[in-house]
């Protein structure tokens, strides 16, 4: 299996014949290039056009985030999977009211029952979220009756912000209380933590829809605009409570991160470069790990669930099946 690169150091990427080379003050690493789907660049590294037109080759897409750990932006190569006929359909779905608003409909759906199945599953380890769990079902119910992507906007801003007041009782830790949910900056440790965790699991879904026929700049829920990319935006709803939210409560509950790794900074709080790597390897961790697939008859991975969701998309576009999100069993 192709493996995610996470760079954190200082240094030079380059190109040596059939791999890649990573030269920094210590000395050099070398990669093959066939084991890598994608780059994470946190560190400050340099590069050239050498390199850049080797990874359009390969297809292996680079993304970048700045010193505080914020997202950049990412080297999309030139697209080998483009398909005129998809974008079309794409198209077609986003500008026809009713349609869009189904598609949107399963997004929110899809969130809302992976939170309720987190939520489900502190509770039955003795946490007391029965009010939090009836309350989620209550909008859960409403999101069908929704007539624009305003109300379902709102009935899924609602369904997290309930969600998020659980968070307190899951973790249980004086040293994480969640208020408010606070981006750019974020105002507090929790915060700084569901930012990082939902930009990494962001261009973590675009390298995967780089890999299909889709076309990331045409999202559903998150409208499409002059924003660069919205449906990986889009399908990140369905993953987040499963993936980066299971993940800050391990790495809370087995004090892998703690007060010391947060430092102020921007007007906010941001998680320092040892909680960064510290979160990416239980991130790396968890996209490998297996689950058994109903439909399938077999174990998959995390990361292959999320290229599986767009296959799904795919099909819905082209009249082959309706689109179901995917929602965990535990």
């Amino acid at each position: 299996m192709k493996k995610t690169l996470y760079v954190f150091n200082d240094g030079e990427i380059k190109r040596k014949d059939n791999t890649l080379c990573f030269e920094t003050n210590e000395g050099k690493k070398y990669f093959p290039i066939e084991d890598i789907n994608d780059i994470f660049i946190f560190g400050e590294v340099s590069l050239n056009k050498s390199l850049l037109e080797f990874m359009s080759q390969k297809e292996i897409l680079l993304h970048f985030f700045n010193y505080y750990g914020y997202y950049t932006g990412t080297y999309y190569p030139r697209e080998h999977y483009n398909s005129g006929y998809m974008i079309l359909k794409q198209a077609e779905n986003y500008l026809d009211e009713d349609k869009r608003l189904l598609i949107a409909s399963k997004f929110v759906e899809g969130s809302s029952k992976n939170i309720l199945n987190v939520i489900r599953y502190y509770k039955n380890r003795d946490k007391d979220l029965q009010h939090i769990e009836e309350s989620i079902i209550s909008l859960q119910d409403r999101i069908s009756c929704c007539t624009n992507i305003g109300e379902l906007m709102g009935i899924e801003g609602n369904i997290r912000d309930i969600y998020y007041k659980g968070f307190n009782t899951i973790i249980d830790n004086d040293d994480f209380i969640f208020e408010q949910r606070t981006r750019r900056p974020p105002k507090n440790q929790l915060n700084a933590m569901i930012s990082f965790g939902n930009s990494i699991l962001y261009v973590l879904i675009l390298s995967e829809i780089y890999k299909t026929h889709l076309d990331p700049r045409i999202g559903y829920l998150h409208s499409t605009n002059f924003r660069r990319f919205t449906l990986n935006l889009d399908v990140a709803e369905i993953f987040k409570p499963i993936i980066i939210d299971r993940i800050i409560f391990t790495l809370l509950s087995k004090k892998m991160i703690t007060k010391n790794d947060f430092e102020e900074d921007l007007g906010g709080i941001l998680l320092k470069e040892k909680g960064r790597k510290t979160f990416v390897q239980e991130f790396d961790k968890r996209l490998v790990t297996t689950i058994q697939h109903r439909e399938l008859g077999r174990s998959v991975s995390y990361r292959r669930l999320i290229r599986l969701e767009l296959y799904k998309l795919e099909k819905h576009f082209i009249g082959e099946a309706s689109y179901e999100p995917y929602i965990s069993r535990w």
